[in-house]
């Protein structure tokens, strides 16, 4: 049993180093660390696919697809009462050997939440067995079918909040 321990602890000794916990699931970037892991696309590519789920009291769909032209292409779409809510458009992008996730949101009309030269960026933080860490938002492979999403919301007077964007496969 004790070597069990150590083992776990050998294993998440590396993403020590590089963060700190930010949620149960999630990780924050520690920018006076050495660095990003080192990792390509190849290693993240379980996230290709067309996922459906529930959360924001609606249906969330996510669809990635496969690496191409060193970056995967991702959308987001939320849907309550059969009216889209909100959509993102988001990257994961290999760059100086390790990868970079970038977002922006629009409303259901495509008009901007950013700037139109601004995106909302996710420096990679740590890499796992099925799961990907990125700046306070982790993608977690359940199984071929099931992924699970977790990001840090921020709400209102500075607070922030774990959300956790349960997906199957659902082409």
């Amino acid at each position: 049993m004790k070597k069990i321990h150590v083992l776990m602890l050998l294993m998440l000794l590396p993403l020590q180093l590089l963060a700190q916990k930010s949620t149960a699931h999630t990780l924050a970037y520690d920018e006076n660390a050495s660095g990003t892991p080192k990792t390509t696309l190849e290693d993240v590519k379980w996230i290709t696919g067309h996922w459906r789920g529930e959360a924001f009291g609606g249906t969330t769909e996510e669809i990635w697809s496969p690496p191409l032209g060193n970056s995967m292409m991702g959308s987001f779409k939320l849907v309550v009462g059969q009216e889209v809510q909100f959509y993102e458009l988001m990257t994961i992008a290999e760059e100086e050997g390790t990868l970079i996730l970038r977002l922006k949101h629009f409303h259901a009309d495509l008009k901007g939440w950013e700037e139109k030269d601004e995106t909302v960026d996710f420096k990679l933080v740590a890499i796992a067995k099925d799961r990907v860490f990125f700046d306070n938002l982790t993608f977690e492979k359940i199984s071929d079918n099931s992924i699970t999403v977790y990001v840090v919301v921020e709400e209102e007077e500075g607070k922030s909040q774990e959300m956790a964007f349960p997906y199957q496969r659902y082409d």
